[in-house]
């Protein structure tokens, strides 16, 4: 896992051979510090198997209307090519709003950081969200980061205010540095809640 996180620039949440995490655990590493090493954990469990389990996720996003989506690693970096998984902003967008019925998916994407004490079978761990958005940005709520080399600074988010729903995507942000994604969203979203809701 080491050899792979380091050939293509992983997020890792720092988990040992050998720990026992539950599932719930493993969820909050994935989504919040975007561990590889998570993924792989829950895609050798649920799969079983990781061609089990992308076949699942390619399947899922079938069923979901998500025509012009791929997925290759069941964490989304660049393997075997920089152009395996792919996805498009209005696919993603489907993607999120499924996500976000769920209530468990919902509590962990709106966390700044998740501390884990050690515990029986695990070390202690602590995952922070890169989304800038959440805390920073008035009704940020989630969603998820991205970065490969060539995909750049990605960003699914959603924010509310006043019970009004805003969800959407930057893909390639020109910007730099952390939080590029989270500078272009907060201009989308500041316009958004800006315009009257369509009737």
């Amino acid at each position: 896992m080491l050899n792979y996180e380091a050939k293509y620039g992983a997020s890792s949440d720092g988990l040992n051979p050998g720990e026992i995490l539950t599932v719930h655990e493993l969820l909050n590493g994935l989504l919040i510090e975007s561990g590889a090493d998570a993924a792989y954990s829950l895609a050798t469990f649920y799969g079983p198997g990781l061609g089990p389990f992308i076949a699942k996720m390619n399947s899922t996003a079938r069923e979901l209307g998500m025509t012009h989506t791929h997925f290759a690693s069941p964490d989304g970096l660049p393997y075997p090519t920089e152009f395996s998984t792919f996805s498009t902003p209005a696919d993603l967008m489907i993607l999120g709003e499924a996500a976000m019925k769920s209530p468990v998916f919902r509590a962990i994407v709106d966390r700044r950081f998740y501390s884990l004490p050690k515990g029986q079978g695990h070390a202690a761990h602590w995952w922070g969200n890169s989304n800038e958005l959440i805390g920073s940005y008035q009704g940020a709520i989630g969603i998820k980061t991205g970065f490969t080399n060539d995909a750049g600074h990605c960003l699914l988010f959603e924010a509310v205010r006043a019970g009004r729903p805003l969800i959407g995507v930057v893909l390639g942000s020109p910007l730099t540095g952390a939080g590029a994604g989270a500078q272009d969203a907060a201009r989308l979203l500041s316009w958004g809640f800006t315009l009257k809701p369509s009737t």
